[in-house]
């Protein structure tokens, strides 16, 4: 199945196992040291998610996937569709990210979920995640969505995941709004495993013609919606969505644990965008890397700020703890007034939140969860595509508003 054809926007056939018109695969390969063949490009990086643990499920008897509750519903839902149940690890609050010490891979595990929260790829600690994985019997998956490109290596420098994700979609690296990329480790130790997901990749058909349409038409709706009175704004998404011509970054039903159509392939038009972003991937991962420098020197000591977060890595955005005690909402509320993008990513937990948590296996409030939903209480998130000197005004109002919150409570 390695070799099934499909067709882009032209309806010319091409190859999607080698990434379509020379571009994606070729430069995710040049960026990674990795193979072209190995990469498959999907219409949302979610879908290659749903593929690749649906081919898990068919070639295990082992139920459980472990993940982590400080991520998007998006990245779960794949798990619950697929027929497995989704298990929560803690997270360290040093790397936003599976924390080692805290890890039980248990006989029932078939994967785990190495998730770079921002784009932190913390190697050490991504090294023992997998090596308690691998010693479980279970698959190594990295979560790679907010940082194309980059992958946790191993002590020998090579990727240390099974299967890697990487997204183009809305609000990532790069600002093309859609597609995906899977890697598959040609070295994955389950032979006949492997062969299943790429069949599954492989064998994607284009979607159809509306989505195609509303991916198109993605950024003129939008900018339309953002203009208009958000009375009308509001109703006029809902009638876009249920019609089927917008396709929001997150649909109401991603957060009821389902998926909102079927796997697809990506479409010329999407491999083309993709490309050419890619050729400038290094200059935005320059500039998102000095924006985070800029915050780690301004903020200095007086929040919270994960210490992988500080090593100088090309972050989506960038993260940090408000003092306890402190109301992240007051916070996020004075810098949008000054016209400042910040983040609510992942606050709640499962961003933007379950309908019912226990569809997802979530008990709100439980012990296992407390260092996680700590984290979850205080987080920040803020832009990095911006030049150092923004990022250094932006850190010192959020100081300002965080000294002024501690003011008002005394």
């Amino acid at each position: 199945m390695s070799g099934a054809r499909v067709t882009g926007d032209s309806g010319a056939p091409r190859d999607s196992r080698l990434g379509g018109t020379q571009g994606v695969a070729d430069r995710l390969a040049a960026l990674t040291g990795t193979e072209a063949a190995d990469w498959h490009v999907v219409f949302k990086a979610r879908y290659g998610m749903l593929e690749t643990f649906a081919a898990i499920a068919e070639h295990t008897s082992r139920r459980s996937v472990v993940s982590q509750l400080l991520t998007c519903a998006t990245a779960v839902d794949p798990i619950l569709v697929a027929g497995l149940r989704p298990t929560y690890a803690e997270v360290s609050p040093d790397s936003l990210s599976i924390d080692p010490d805290r890890l039980a891979v248990g006989d029932d595990v078939a994967a785990v979920v190495i998730q770079h929260t921002f784009g932190i790829v913390d190697d050490a600690a991504s090294q023992r995640v997998a090596a308690a994985a691998r010693a479980a019997g279970a698959l190594v998956l990295e979560d790679s969505a907010h940082c194309v490109g980059r992958m946790a290596r191993g002590v020998d420098g090579a990727p240390i995941a099974d299967v890697a994700f990487h997204s183009f979609g809305v609000e990532k690296m790069l600002p093309t709004m859609f597609g995906g990329a899977v890697w598959v480790n040609p070295a994955m130790e389950h032979e006949a495993l492997r062969l299943a997901i790429v069949g599954r990749l492989t064998s994607l058909d284009r979607p159809g013609w509306r989505l195609r349409c509303a991916a198109r038409t993605y950024r003129y709706q939008l900018a339309v919606l953002n203009r208009v009175p958000r009375q009308i704004g509001r109703p006029l998404r809902s009638l876009l969505v249920k019609v089927g011509s917008f396709d929001p970054p997150v649909a109401d039903s991603e957060t009821e644990g389902r998926l909102a159509y079927r796997s697809a392939a990506a479409t010329g038009w999407i491999h083309a965008g993709v490309a050419a972003a890619l050729g400038r991937l290094r200059a935005s991962e320059e500039l998102r890397a000095n924006a985070v420098a800029a915050y780690v020197e301004e903020f200095g000591d007086r929040v919270e700020i994960p210490a992988s977060a500080t090593m100088g890595q090309p972050l989506v955005r960038f993260p940090f703890l408000v003092p306890p005690g402190v109301d992240p909402e007051v916070v996020i509320a004075g810098l949008r007034a000054t016209g400042v993008v910040e983040g609510r990513w992942y606050r709640p937990a499962l961003f933007p939140g379950a309908s019912d948590p226990a569809v997802y296996g979530y008990v709100p409030g439980a012990a296992a969860h407390a260092v996680t939903e700590g984290v979850i209480a205080r987080i920040v998130n803020l832009p990095t595509s911006v030049e150092p000197d923004q990022a250094r005004r932006t850190a010192r109002h959020a100081l300002e508003l965080i000294d002024s919150s501690r003011v008002g409570r005394t």
